[in-house]
């Protein structure tokens, strides 16, 4: 699969599309796409001469000749940021009680469904949730602070 780091320079998975590169040469398929989230590799038979080849395996009794493979990396999109906000007007609550750890702190993974904090309205506790998995960047809100409806809370990407 492919990964960036950091500084975004592009991750292959050489086994990967070794593996893909003879998948694609035993059948007779032309092209073969792998996705893992946000991750995709391709591999197709370019047609025509020209770029790098990939190692010639004997051709089976149905299969064509083999025409050279290119392994082509899409690059991975840039992470998701989604900012979590309130859906009513209330108090935030960053724990479940006072003196109690966050339920969350910027550079925590979060997994969809997980507690971020608590708005308390009318006398309710009502626990926000992750909408997916991610990791927490900034907490917006402080504990204890009044929020109004759609104010943003957490930004988890």
């Amino acid at each position: 699969m492919t990964d960036t780091t950091e500084t975004g320079a592009m991750q292959v998975d050489i086994d990967l599309v070794r593996q893909l590169a003879e998948l694609l040469d035993a059948s007779a398929l032309t092209e073969i796409e792998v996705e893992d989230g946000p991750r995709k590799i391709r591999v197709a038979r370019k047609v025509g001469g020209g770029g790098a080849t990939a190692p010639s395996y004997p051709p089976q009794q149905a299969a064509p000749a083999a025409a050279p493979i290119e392994a082509i990396a899409v690059p991975t999109p840039a992470p998701r940021v989604e900012a979590v906000k309130s859906p009513m007007v209330g108090t935030a609550y960053l724990s479940a009680e006072p003196g109690s750890r966050p339920f969350v702190s910027p550079g925590q993974p979060v997994k969809a469904g997980d507690t971020l904090l608590i708005v308390e309205a009318m006398k309710v506790m009502n626990p926000i949730l992750a909408p997916s998995a991610g990791t927490v960047r900034e907490v917006l809100v402080d504990n204890g602070q009044p929020v109004e409806f759609d104010q943003p809370l957490v930004v988890v990407e």
